[in-house]
């Protein structure tokens, strides 16, 4: 073999050689992006569900309010209501006496 074979296949083998380590850098470069876009994807899913997590917070939050809001205002009710349930009593007594204040005196009660 003559110098310019030489040369010529030494150029081939150089060639593929560096054809090859690009392949390769090339497949770490892949895995290396794929990691980084799992890890990037997870880093944004907690995120996501962190942010899920404080809307639930203080929606439960609103939630305990407006329910201790109804308890008071039932609360209220019932306090509303034994006093005119008082009141209706006191008022059925009251006109129980007026009639039979009124049919001691002669009266027709109604």
């Amino acid at each position: 073999m003559d110098a310019a074979t030489l040369g010529a296949v030494g150029t081939i083998v150089v060639g593929l050689a560096a054809a090859i380590a690009a392949l390769i850098g090339q497949r770490g470069a892949n895995r290396a992006s794929q990691s980084g876009a799992v890890l990037g994807g997870y880093s944004t899913l907690v995120d996501n569900l962190q942010e899920e997590r404080n809307k639930l917070g203080e929606k439960l939050a609103e939630n305990e309010r407006l329910l201790a809001a109804a308890y008071r205002e039932l609360a209220d009710a019932r306090t509303e209501k034994a006093e005119l349930l008082s009141q209706i009593g006191g008022l059925r007594d009251e006109n129980r006496r007026l009639r039979d204040q009124l049919a001691e005196l002669g009266g027709q009660p109604t």
